[in-house]
């Protein structure tokens, strides 16, 4: 409806309507969760996640709209039949663009439950979406490096452990957490500097996905790995509000959890860590075949 406008003008008109729609949604959120902090009674506890979960579909559908409405996007998605919205899952995709956490949003709102991201503590402190990240039970992570670990080693092992107390919570909930395996965005500079083995992909960090499946790998029915392609380049954020992404490829496989991956630990089985690092590789292998043939065509 907004394509024949110029651009910058999209961009505007998609920045209130993000804007808007993330006030009007946080205001009843923040009610429902100050409500499920004063009633921690199970039967309370229910019914206030059942409104937050709703609450969180409409806020993504509304975004869903408006990237409808300021531009003409093609989607080409495959790979979507089979998933159940009453089951929990582990996804992972390659990240190119902030546009990535959008597109599987589009894609994936009320296929499965929406998707909870492990997110930096930092980002806690972002106005009001900060807050409604902390109100959803969005886990915060405080990452070290590796300097900082060699001078505080009681500080090793506190990922693990945050993400073991976050995924208790969903114990017995369908749940959808999603983990970007290169933990950051690609970019041809952090290729080179990786001396990345993968032609479109920087290399996986493990240790993510390897501490979800330790702390609820019985829990999920499989993992979603997910490519994501943009014909025309990685578009910025800024494109995406202009309506400026013309075309989004996205594919999903379902991959089963090995059985003997389940009731190990990362951080401890040095012979199971070996072999998860041998399994993800091989799974971005295969992804990087699959991104060489879109780009391709």
């Amino acid at each position: 409806m907004l394509a024949s406008l110029p651009a910058p003008v999209r961009g505007v008109i998609a920045s209130l309507l993000l804007g808007l729609n993330t006030i009007v949604c946080c205001t009843p959120l923040f009610i429902v969760s100050l409500f499920k902090l004063c009633l921690p009674f199970a039967a309370a506890q229910r019914v206030t996640d059942e409104l937050m979960r709703r609450i969180h579909e409409t806020w993504i559908s509304n975004n869903n709209a408006w990237i409808n409405l300021i531009g003409n996007t093609q989607w080409q998605v495959e790979g979507l039949a089979g998933l159940d919205y009453q089951h929990s899952y582990l996804v992972t995709s390659n990240h190119q663009s902030w546009v990535d956490i959008l597109v599987l949003q589009y894609v994936l709102n009320r296929r499965i439950r929406p998707l909870k991201f492990f997110l930096k503590q930092v980002l806690i402190w972002v106005p009001v979406i900060g807050l409604a990240w902390w109100a959803l039970g969005f886990p915060f992570m405080k990452r070290y490096s590796k300097a900082y670990l060699d001078k505080h080693p009681e500080k090793r092992g506190k990922d693990l452990q945050t993400t073991r107390k976050t995924c208790a919570k969903f114990r017995g909930k369908p749940t959808a957490i999603f983990n970007f395996a290169e933990g950051t965005r690609f970019t041809a500079a952090k290729h080179r500097q990786q001396q990345s083995p993968f032609k479109h992909l920087l290399k996986p960090k493990a240790g993510g996905i390897a501490f979800v499946l330790d702390a609820m790998g019985d829990q999920l029915e499989s993992i979603i790995d997910v490519t994501i392609h943009y014909p025309e380049g990685a578009p910025g954020f800024w494109d995406l509000l202009c309506g400026r992404v013309r075309r989004i490829e996205v594919q999903f496989e379902e991959l089963a959890i090995p059985e003997d991956f389940l009731g190990r630990s990362y951080d401890q089985d040095e012979v199971y860590r070996a072999e998860f690092q041998r399994w993800i590789n091989r799974l971005w292998e295969v992804k990087d075949g699959r991104l060489e043939k879109l780009k391709s065509r």
